[in-house]
Order: C-alpha cells, then structure tokens, then sequence
C-alpha cells in the first residue's frame, strides 16, 4: 500500500509472455491484489486458511500469495516440478483449502489427487487453455475470480482493509516445505516478522534500493525465492522479472539485464562451462584473446573489484580486456549490469568463485537455510573468500557448539515445524537457537567456514575423518562431473559413485568424432573413464595436502548408468543428493565397490517425464585409481 501511493507508477513486476515483457506498476499491483482477495473473500477464504500456490514464477501467483495474507490466510508454495504423490503429502498435511494453479498441468495434478486430500475443496487457475471442458462446479478461472472480486468489493466496501489491519508482524506469513533429504518434507512456519525484518536488514547490508531489478526465476516454494523475490521486493520497492518459462531464462537474462542476482552453485558451474565449450569450438586468434585477457583478469580483477592498489599499465590492460573479452562476455551472460551476486545452497568452486569477481562481478556468498528466512552469514564487501560464507548477518547470533556444530539464532528464526512439535523441539531450544546440522567453524578472520552436514561427517576405520559432501563438491569443480556421491564411513577407503555431465561431454565427444545415442553409451565410453579417472586423481592429489582428509583419497570409482533424478527420489527438488536412498538402491553398486570386482550389472527402475515406469540395465566398470602419499601426517 505504501509503494502503491509513492511508486505509483514505478513497474512492480513484469512477465514475458509470447515473447513481449508485460509491466504493471505498484499502483496496479495493488488493484489486482485486492480484487483478487475481494475475489477469494466471497469464495469464504478467511483468515487462517491455507492457499496452495503452484506453478512457474509467475505474477498472479505472486498476487495470490499476497492476497492470501491480505485476508489473514496462508500461503503454501508447492515445487510446480513436483509429482502428484509429492504433492499429495503437502496439501494434505498443510491442511489447504483452496488451490492456486498456473496452468492445466498443475490442475491434473490437483485433481488426480484430490481423492487423497479431502481439505482441497476450491482450485483457480491462472491459464484457461485446455481446461473449457474440465467440470467447473469447484474449479475457477482467475478472471472470474477477480470479477467477483469487485462485485464483493462493491458490497462490503470496508471488509479488505479492516481484515488487513487486523494482520500482526508475529502472524504466521507462510508455509515453506523443506525438501526432505532424510524423509518427508517438514512444513517451515514462517512469521511476517520473520520475512520483512529478515528482508529489510539484508537489503540494507547490500545496498539495495527501488531502482535495483531482479530475475524471479526461482522455485516459488524455495525460501530463496520468497527472500529475493517476494520479501525484499515488497520491502524495498524494486522490479521483479519473470521469464516466459524455464527454457528462456538465459535469453530473459540478458534483455533484463538485472542488477541484482542469486543462482545455486550449479547456474554458475554451468555457465562457466557453457563458455568454455564455445571457447573450443572458437578460431585460434579468439582463443589467444581469450586467454591473454583472461590472465590479466586472473591476475588483476578481483584486486580491482576490492579496491585494491592495481598498477597503472595493469590497470590499462585489464580496462583493454573489458573492452575486448569481458564486457561482450558479460553481455552475453546478461550480468553487464549487475552490482550484487550471491550463491549458496553448495559450496562453490574456487575456480568459479574467482573467475566471475575477476570479470568485475560482484559474487558473495552466504550461507542460511529455510529455518532461518534463508539469511545466516554473507560476506560483506571488501571481505570475499572463496572458501568461507561470511559473517553473521545483521542481528544473527552465530555459535559453535563443542560438538562442532554450527547453531544461530536471531530475527528470521522460524515459528516452529507445523504439526511436528517433536521436530520442532529437536531443532529450536526454548532460547531460540537453532540446530543447523551442519559442522563448521570461524576462521581467523571471524569468517565461518561449513565442513560437512555433522551427520554425514564420518570416520575410515581406519580412525580418520570422513567428509562426504566436501570431496563430493571437489569433484563436481570439474565441468565433466555433474553429481558425485561418496561413500567411507567405517569402511577402509573411499569410493565415488559419478554421474557425467552430458553438456560438457557431449561436447567433447563431438569435437572429437566420438559417436554416441545416449547418456548411458557417453558414460560407458573408454576415453570418458579416463577423463573422469584425471578428475579424481586430481582430486586424490589436493586432499593429499589436507592434513584432514589426506586419508579420503577415492580409490575406487563408477560412472553411473542414468543421471540422478528427483523422480526416482534419488535427489531433492532443490538437487540435493539423498544420500541413504542412493546407498540402498545402489547397494549392489556399493558391495562390488569394496570387492575386487572390475564390473557389476545393475537393473534400475526409472520414472520417465509421462510418469510411466520402466528399467535400464547396464554393466558397469568399476576402476582403481592412484592415490598420493600424505604431505602432512593425516590426524
């Protein structure tokens, strides 16, 4: 309301739709708002009801989440890419009422399911197409809802804003599912305090102002996105972006060219290897270029983003480089206008980490989780490390118990894990500290530094450490790596699982006339195993100067047969990997790991796009490899 009377015509959102970008301004985001939840007031929405929200970015899915806690209601965010039995477990355990869907697809889902959770009595829908023959007595277009909106509007004038004004920052905000790495997801309580004291200290660490625009690209139900593109939008004031879809996001990128940017590790690994790919594929001259202004990037530019004393002729070489290589790869890219990045989620690689400052972008890392409104620690300006993910964030309280873990506490701590009291009290003492699960600790430089998940930090039996996801991320530093999953604990050495990047790969194996039909046929390729054999034994020499880890060296690895899929539930919706369901449907896998075994057949069931079942069967070749003498004695 306030940006709707000071921004009135400022552009709140905008949507590329059949290839045009679409804007509304405050001032109309705040009339499809109220119309909208005039619209769901008649349909008997009242406070404490829940709104299910599923779909891609898109604006009316973000009004319905306003308009919802306009009326005291809601909001539940589900993983549009969810299938209907995970769909099923959210709806029915958040108790929702009503549904918000984008698009026939979601509404199949909903109806498919809806035997399953007897709350769901009300579905809107944003687009009509293919749904004008679908029985209607309990499913609504979104126009009709609006229209009833203002007839509702007309009649109880005054209804809207005496529900608004009854709203508290201590009322509960939204739903935000975890993505269930363990077993099932658990509903994430969040309070409107949470969201907008969290927003605004962020925003204003940062910077950030109601000229700065971002890309909302991210899943609705991600907490990332409810920060980066809800929270601090709504806070500050600026523009949002939604993409025309998830296949368009790089073209939407550069015509928006924003100037504010958040994307996982894997965006940024992916892009980097994007550009390397045609890089390969370019003349030799371009090459040099490449290369030469890469170096003095390498050598000068993260020097020149933190202000630091650059010589002159360094300084005239790199500004040459900007003008040649950087600045048309920027473009490229859609980052030639942005002024704050973050990542997390993962560790980031060094390599990548530094290649993107070095082109003059301000990439940060940060580190946080959905218990926590996302924000733990960020790493301020001019204190960057490509190995740490900052300082406590403003009002966040950071500790490391003497179990090494990592806890916090402070403004975005969640209310409580919804209907799950147990789970709750696990994870937030009566002090409002959180358990992270994570183990870490603070450098010298008061950065803190995230070695592993506590339970999956493991022993050899030998009596050394074992730390899974850290030798997971090594590996996938590597653009011919895509996923990687390590096993050890109270085993006498460490074996890798290894999924390939088809991207990547396929590439080469153009470049380099090395036929193929499919992922399984690159994978089981000879030269493929010895360029993932390089990667590892690369690997194998960097932890062999970890005092820690000297022990972690991977002695034995395969290359996967199919891609690790969130519909065979071998990842989360957000990519993470699930780590015991891997261990026990690959168990065969694993048992001929720690044999002397060199192959082992393999069957697997797979889910295909059209939700029907089948298998794959492959003989898998399992490889040693070279491991290094420790420089340092292993503790």
């Amino acid at each position: 309301m306030h940006h709707a009377e000071h921004r009135t015509g400022q552009a709140a959102i905008r949507e590329k739709d059949l290839g045009i970008w679409q804007s509304w301004t405050w001032g109309e985001v705040k009339q499809e708002i109220f119309t909208l939840a005039n619209g769901l007031a008649s349909m008997g929405f009242k406070r404490g009801d829940k709104l299910a929200i599923i779909g891609r970015n898109r604006p009316r899915l973000y009004w319905g989440m306003t308009a919802a806690q306009c009326l005291g209601g809601i909001p539940v965010p589900v993983y549009q890419d969810s299938v209907a039995e995970e769909m099923a477990y959210v709806l029915d355990h958040a108790e929702v009422g009503f549904v918000l869907a984008e698009d026939q697809e979601q509404v199949d889902k909903v109806l498919e399911i809806q035997k399953q959770c007897p709350s769901v009595s009300t579905i809107i829908y944003d687009d009509p197409r293919g749904l004008r023959d679908y029985d209607h007595v309990h499913l609504h277009d979104f126009n009709d809802v609006q229209g009833n909106g203002g007839e509702f509007a007309q009649q109880n004038p005054d209804y809207l804003i005496n529900e608004i004004s009854q709203c508290k920052g201590s009322d509960v905000s939204i739903f935000l599912y975890t993505s269930g790495t363990t077993g099932k997801p658990k509903g994430v309580v969040l309070t409107n305090d949470n969201i907008i004291v969290t927003a605004r200290n962020s925003a204003k660490m940062d910077g950030l102002t109601d000229q700065d625009e971002t890309l909302a690209y991210l899943p609705m139900a991600w907490v990332g996105d409810n920060i980066f593109s809800y929270g601090q939008a709504y806070v500050i004031g600026f523009c949002i972006n939604c993409p025309e879809s998830e296949h368009t996001v790089a073209t939407d990128l550069r015509e928006i060219g924003p100037t504010f940017y958040f994307a996982p590790p894997r965006v940024f690994e992916g892009l980097l290897t994007n550009v390397m790919i045609r890089m390969e594929d370019a003349g030799k001259f371009k090459q040099w270029l490449f290369n030469y202004f890469m170096q003095v990037a390498k050598n000068t530019g993260v020097k020149i983003l933190n202000k630091e004393p650059v010589a002159f002729f360094d300084q005239l070489k790199y500004s040459l480089g900007e003008l040649l290589v950087f600045g048309p790869l920027k473009n490229t890219m859609g980052f030639n206008r942005i002024r704050i990045a973050y990542t997390a989620g993962e560790a980031i690689g060094p390599e990548i980490f530094d290649f993107f400052r070095s082109l003059g972008i301000n990439i940060k890392q940060l580190y946080g989780q959905t218990e926590a409104a996302v924000f733990i620690t960020a790493q301020p300006d001019g204190e960057v490390y490509a190995d740490t993910v900052g300082k406590p964030s403003p009002e966040v309280e950071v500790k490391i118990t003497k179990e090494g873990e990592v806890i916090y506490r402070g403004p975005g701590v969640f209310q409580s894990y919804y209907k799950n009291a147990q789970a709750t009290s696990e994870t937030k003492d009566e002090q409002g500290w959180v358990k992270t699960g994570d183990a870490g600790y603070f450098d010298d430089n008061g950065h803190l530094k995230i070695i592993d998940r506590v339970k999956d930090v493991g022993k050899l039996s030998s009596g050394n450490m074992f730390a899974p996801k850290y030798i997971e991320n090594k590996l996938k530093f590597f653009p011919q790596i895509k996923e990687a999953v390590t096993f050890g604990h109270q085993k006498d050495y460490v074996t890798a699982m290894i999924n390939i990047d088809l991207d990547a790969v396929g590439n080469w194996a153009e470049r380099n006339n090395v036929p193929y039909s499919s992922y399984q046929e690159l994978a089981a390729h000879p030269q493929v195993f010895e360029m993932i054999l390089q990667n590892i034994e690369q690997v194998n020499q960097d932890l062999a100067n970890d005092e820690q880890l000297s022990a972690s060296q991977i002695k034995r690895f395969l290359i996967l047969h199919k891609e690790l899929d969130a519909d065979d539930g071998e990842l989360t919706r957000t990519r993470k990997v699930r780590r015991r369901i891997i261990s026990e449907k690959y168990d065969d896998l694993l048992d001929a790991l720690y044999s002397n075994k060199d192959n082992c057949h393999v069957k697997t069931e797979v889910t295909f796009e059209d939700g029907r079942k089948g298998f794959i069967e492959a003989d898998l070749q399992i490889k040693n490899l070279q491991t290094f003498e420790p420089l340092k004695k292993a503790s």
